[in-house]
This record gives structure tokens, sequence and C-alpha cells, in this order.
């Protein structure tokens, strides 16, 4: 299961009601690449697909394509404000090691 905090519920909730199009919710994918092997990928989607692994969450939507339910179970996500700058983070315990962005794991 996928665990999202109070602000990335938040964070999300704004995107899709500033969203231009229809959003259903918000799909989060892993993909090969990024300087550890894999890299996170998120964006606003319509609909979800068939074979996604759904999470809800105060009425927050997230689809989950069955490749990358299996590397991101456990995972906790965050959205932080800091002066650095704001953005989503993940705290993945099947990671082994990830990169200093924090957008790729291995």
């Amino acid at each position: 299961m996928i665990n999202l905090t109070d602000s990335a519920i938040h964070a999300v909730r704004d995107a899709i009601v500033g969203a231009d199009q229809p959003v259903s919710g918000l799909r989060i994918m892993v993909e090969t690449g990024g300087c550890a092997g894999y890299q996170y990928k998120m964006g606003l989607v319509s609909d979800a697909e068939p074979d996604d692994t759904v999470v809800e969450r105060e009425g927050v939507k997230v689809f989950v394509d069955n490749k990358s339910h299996e590397l991101l179970a456990g995972t906790t996500i965050d959205f932080v404000v800091a002066l650095e700058g704001s953005g989503f983070t993940f705290e993945n315990p099947n990671a082994t090691s990830s990169c200093s962005c924090g957008k790729s794991f291995g």
C-alpha cells in the first residue's frame, strides 16, 4: 500500500482543482532511469487504467500500475515546502539506494 501524508493529499487536491482538464487522480509510476536505476514519475490523469491499483484517501485517488506497485509497496509520499524549493518526497522501504535529488532510487 502507498501512504500519502496530509500535506501530499492537500497538494494533489489543489493540483486537481487547478487542472484545465477533468482529472480523476494522480498516477505514480516507476520507470527505469535516473541516476540510481529507477525514477519516480507522477502526473494527473483523467481515468485509471484497467490493471491499476487504486489507493484513495480523503477523496484523493492515486493510480499505480501493477509493474510499479511492487516497487512502491509501503512507500510514504509527502509534499515538502522548503526554502530550497517545494515538491514531493518519497520514503520507499524497497529502495536500497537513492540519489540526492530524491527522485531516483535503486
